[in-house]
């Protein structure tokens, strides 16, 4: 589902802005429209909406879950090098 982002801003004041710039009124509020579509879909493609939050919420916690399996699998097998590497220093 595709939604359009609302751009707030104040449209009046940015025409006569323009107008005082010399741009022509006609001109000036086709230029603010133009601006509100390039605004609109600029940030459609680049904010995230509350299902892409979801959806990286869910991965963070598969990854966190299997970070903890490797964890334990790493020290598991650290403490087997620490055991061969004592055995190999102190023979029994």
């Amino acid at each position: 589902m595709t939604t359009m982002t609302t751009i707030t801003f104040d449209t009046h004041k940015f025409v006569k802005d323009l107008e005082s710039a010399g741009v022509p009124p006609l001109q000036a509020e086709a230029f603010v429209r133009a601006q509100q579509e390039i605004l609109s879909q600029a940030l459609d493609s680049t904010l995230a909406t509350h299902s892409d939050i979801e959806r990286v919420e869910r991965k963070l916690i598969e990854f966190d879950g299997g970070f903890k399996a490797i964890k334990w699998m790493l020290g598991i097998i650290a403490g087997g090098v620490v055991m061969l590497v004592l055995r190999a220093f102190f023979p029994v």
